[in-house]
């Protein structure tokens, strides 16, 4: 088998496109807008939706991906590299999963479900919440482990030259 599953394949893009939106828009959109803004609210609501998104599809990723058959792990020729291709990508799933409970975490401490349905005011800010606070040491760990999963492609696109992305495309999977 060459290739991952087609429906893996659909919720790697589609993942890694939302989960960088969320990161753009908590660390670049909702920290440059403070809490006294009447746009706030909006703004936290998409994000909760997308957050909450991300949660969904990837538990179903994760059962999919445990279902399905797969390739072999990629070699690098380097026993060292292959376990930290391994770990890379657990812990993109470990700190995806994280920064979902951590996200919800905040919500409930800060009553944001009441307060998006008009139900009391945002607090100044957040950093009193101890959720507060590991959503975003989680989230700047997940910019490097995202950064360094790229690194790990460009790798063996440019040495490897194993032609490794084409596993997570779409096409006949024998």
């Amino acid at each position: 088998m060459k290739r991952y599953h087609p429906v893996l394949v659909a919720l790697h893009w589609l993942l890694a496109l939302l989960i960088i939106l969320a990161l753009v828009a908590g660390n670049v959109l909702l920290d440059a807008v403070p809490n006294s803004d009447p746009n706030k609210i909006q703004s936290l609501q998409n994000h909760m939706v997308l957050g909450i998104t991300i949660g969904v599809l990837l538990v179903i990723r994760l059962v999919t991906r445990l279902a399905t058959d797969k390739p072999p792990h990629a070699d690098t020729g380097n026993a060292l590299l292959n376990l930290a291709g391994q770990v890379a990508h657990w812990g993109l799933y470990l700190l995806a999963f994280l920064m979902v409970g951590s996200g919800l975490g905040i919500a409930l401490s800060a009553g944001l479900p009441a307060i998006i349905s008009g139900n009391g005011t945002l607090p100044a800010d957040f950093s009193h919440l101890a959720p507060r606070a590991a959503h975003g040491i989680i989230s700047k760990l997940l910019m490097l482990l995202i950064a360094a999963h790229v690194a790990g492609w460009a790798y063996h696109a440019v040495f490897v030259k194993d032609r490794l992305l084409s596993r997570m495309w779409f096409g006949k999977r024998s």
